[in-house]
């Protein structure tokens, strides 16, 4: 598949074991032999990662490298494995999820969507994200309800979870589409859209870099945000999988990292 955004391929050297508590370790089930190769085809665990939600991911500003809360789920699933692991980096949510349909990933991290499930299993979300619109500060939009109007402009990011869901959803606005999710903001104010439509958190920092912005109240959706293999992995890699997040949300391990990683704005979603 050839990719016009940057990809990347990253070695990581650093045991998740690190990253686990005392007592997750002590639970850890094993994975049947069959089960980790149905996992690892090219002999380590390749995660696909995007790097535009960063409630996720982001790329380390001393390292370059990526790190977040799916990184840490990672390593930890690689280590659960007992194998090495490898991030492909992509700046969007439709090339992350391209790489796991084709195979080119043995795991990912998506929004659940019934569009993307075609060809991936999903697990259970792992954590719940809060959607919202943005507008300027003297903009007459005062509520969520007030976007769908004939005439209003909306941006979104190409691919993500919102856009999927307003293209369902909206009856009578126009979606405008940016590459990718954090480049939302910058796209709405070059072609003088009337509402940006993101992540909250990201919302919230660009208001934060522009000024003269504002988030309206509330949330439009909640994005459910689970780890996805490809289906031909089959029923029981499938099901590992789903006791993995499981285990993680139950342990503290999720929680942990999204305090980590100083996330707001997300929480760990109930178990399953």
């Amino acid at each position: 598949m050839r990719e016009r955004l940057t990809r990347r391929r990253l070695l990581a050297s650093l045991p998740a074991a690190a990253l686990l508590t005392t007592a997750c370790i002590a639970m850890k089930p094993s994975i049947r032999p069959p089960v980790v190769s149905a996992f690892t085809p090219s002999g380590k665990l390749r995660a696909s990662i995007n790097l535009g939600n960063p409630i996720l991911a982001r790329k380390d500003a001393a390292t370059g490298e990526p790190a977040g809360a799916s990184i840490d789920l990672a390593r930890a699933f690689a280590d659960r494995l007992g194998v090495g692991i490898e991030f492909v980096v992509f700046e969007s949510a439709g090339k992350s999820v391209d790489a796991v349909k084709a195979e080119q990933a043995d795991i990912g991290f998506f929004a659940i969507d019934p569009l993307r499930g075609e060809g991936i299993r999903f697990t259970a979300p792992y954590v719940l994200i809060e959607g919202a619109y943005l507008v300027r500060q003297d903009s007459p939009l005062q509520d969520n309800a007030e976007v769908d109007r004939a005439g209003r402009r909306v941006m979104v990011g190409k691919g993500s979870a919102y856009d999927l869901y307003l293209t369902r959803e909206i009856k009578a606005a126009q979606l405008l589409r940016a590459p990718t999710s954090p480049a939302v903001v910058d796209a709405f104010i070059a072609e003088n859209a009337d509402v940006a439509a993101g992540v909250k958190q990201q919302l919230e920092a660009d208001a934060r870099r522009l000024g003269g912005l504002r988030l309206l109240p509330g949330r439009f959706m909640v994005i459910q945000q689970a780890m996805g293999t490809p289906a031909s992995r089959g029923d029981e890699a499938a099901a590992a999988l789903s006791a993995f997040v499981e285990e993680m949300k139950a342990s503290g391990f999720v929680a942990d990292a999204l305090k980590r990683h100083r996330i707001e704005g997300a929480i760990v979603a109930p178990a399953a």
